[in-house]
Order: structure tokens, then C-alpha cells, then sequence
């Protein structure tokens, strides 16, 4: 029985200095009191830290997104002006083009005109050609004529005088 007693005193022994080794290697691992409260005010701190940090971060998030937002609405109205002025610019476009085709047939319009004017100046001039030719004839046929005249007025006035000769004879 003291054998026993002894080989299991021996063997608390032995179990208790592996529990005190492994308590003081613990201990070892373990941080000082004062450091540990260093710690929890470093960590507290940190927390505190990262705690403003997330609250900056959503207020600028939220900054960001009401600045997104304007600038979403302010490329719409952006692009409802652009879309208004491009109808605009269509409907001036047709309005334009419509004047422009309208001017045309009336430059088409004018230029058959003058191509029938133009034909018929050419008429005109022929005709002025016959007709200056014909006044010329009828100038020669009037000088002729004339001529004639004269002849006839100077045959005349040689045959009055001729009479008025003879019938002072023809009357004595």
C-alpha cells in the first residue's frame, strides 16, 4: 500500500509539476496587465477610428450618390434639350427643304420660260431680218419711187412749160 501510495504520490508530483510547467508557459504567452489595458484603449481607439471612418465613408456615399443622382437629372434635362433642339433642327430642316423644292420648281418653271422666251426672241430676230429686208426693198421700191416721181414732176413741169408755150402760140 505505501508502494502504491508512493508511485501515486509520485506520479501527482509528476502531474502537478506538468500543470505548474504548463501554467507557467501560459503565464509566459500571457501579456502583462498593464500592457493588456494598453491594448484594449489601442484597440478601443482603433474601433473608435474605424467607426468615424465608416460614417465618413456612407456620408460620402450618400454625397456621392445625391451627386450621381443631379448629374443623372441633369444629363436627362441635357438630353431632353438636345432631343427638343434636334426636333427643332429636323422640323427647320423639312421647312427648308420644302422652300428649297418649292424654289426649284419655280427656277425650273423660270428657266422653260426662258428657253420659250428665248425662242422666241429668235423668232423675233428672224422675223426682224425679214422685215429689215423687206424695209429695205420697200426703201429701194420708195428711192425707185422717188426717183420716178421726181422724173414724172420734172416730165411734168417740162410738159407745162412746153404747153404754156404752146398755148400762147396756139392762142395768137
Amino acid at each position: 500500500q505505501v508502494l502504491e501510495i508512493k508511485a501515486s504520490l509520485s506520479l501527482a508530483k509528476t502531474w502537478h509539476a506538468l500543470q505548474l510547467q504548463q501554467a507557467k508557459a501560459q503565464m509566459n504567452n500571457m501579456v502583462p496587465k498593464k500592457q493588456f489595458e494598453q491594448l484594449q484603449n489601442s484597440l478601443r481607439e482603433e474601433q473608435r477610428k474605424t467607426q468615424q471612418l465608416q460614417e465618413n465613408l456612407h456620408w460620402q456615399a450618400e454625397q456621392a450618390c445625391r451627386q450621381l443622382i443631379r448629374t443623372q437629372e441633369e444629363h436627362k434635362r441635357l438630353l431632353q434639350t438636345a432631343v427638343e433642339q434636334a426636333e427643332g433642327l429636323e422640323h427647320n430642316l423639312r421647312s427648308v427643304e420644302a422652300v428649297l423644292a418649292e424654289k426649284a420648281a419655280q427656277l425650273k418653271d423660270a428657266q422653260v420660260q426662258l428657253s420659250r422666251n428665248k425662242l422666241l426672241i429668235e423668232d423675233l430676230h428672224e422675223e426682224n431680218r425679214g422685215f429689215a429686208m423687206a424695209l429695205q426693198a420697200a426703201e429701194l421700191n420708195q428711192k425707185s419711187t422717188e426717183e420716178k416721181n421726181q422724173l414724172l414732176k420734172e416730165q411734168a413741169s417740162a410738159l407745162r412749160q412746153l404747153i404754156g408755150k404752146i398755148t400762147p402760140a396756139s392762142l395768137s
